[in-house]
């Protein structure tokens, strides 16, 4: 079940599994959900010690707290793009842009992070639904924007468009570079995009 606001979240103590699998990033963990999903089996429990979907948690990256009584265990949503009839999934974020000093920028934050940025500030990874910012910004106004962006301060602003969806359509100017959960997927021009509530278990 997704968060609801002044309930608890997560199961303090209760420790990665031995089916779970321990990764070190976005790109692995979501690796272990494409193939999961493409044999059809269920996605192992993943004990995360690294990416930024374990720093929104607060994931400290330490691997052996993970079978301790330290471990947190949180039920995390999952995200999944439609390309070009082909179906794709990402735990933190989706990205789609050809640079991020020009051009429209699209991002679908699941995780509140890309590396040292704050993309989605008030962003939560289990309230079935991403956030999803729209951005074509003049260059001075990209700069100022990205100066802001390790604080979460880039928004609000009047040219960021910022809404938290669980599933939209999205129609790109021209094809565009897909970046799932920082690697390169495709180029596409539209995207089809659903949240899977409640779909992995993550242990930090």
């Amino acid at each position: 079940m997704t968060i609801r606001k002044g309930e608890p979240w997560g199961e303090p103590g209760r420790q990665l599994p031995r089916h779970g699998v321990v990764v070190h990033s976005d790109e692995e963990a979501r690796q272990i959900v494409t193939a999961a999903r493409r044999a059809g089996e269920p996605i192992p429990p993943l004990g995360l010690v690294g990416g930024d979907l374990c720093r929104t948690l607060g994931g400290p990256g330490d691997e052996d707290r993970l079978r301790s009584d330290r471990a947190v265990t949180l039920p995390v949503d999952l995200g999944s793009v439609l390309i070009d009839g082909r179906l794709f999934w990402f735990v933190a974020h989706l990205v789609a842009r050809r640079s991020w000093l020009r051009g429209p920028v699209t991002a679908a934050m699941n995780a509140q992070f890309i590396g040292d940025w704050n993309v989605a500030p008030k962003g939560h990874p289990n309230d079935g639904r991403v956030d999803l910012l729209e951005a074509t910004l003049p260059l001075g106004q990209r700069l100022l924007a990205r100066r802001r962006l390790p604080t979460g301060t880039h928004v609000p602003h009047p040219q960021i468009r910022e809404r938290r969806v669980a599933a939209v359509q999205l129609e790109l100017p021209k094809p565009t570079p897909i970046h799932l959960d920082g690697t390169y997927v495709a180029d596409a021009r539209t995207l089809s995009i659903r949240v899977e509530p409640d779909a992995l278990m993550c242990v930090v």
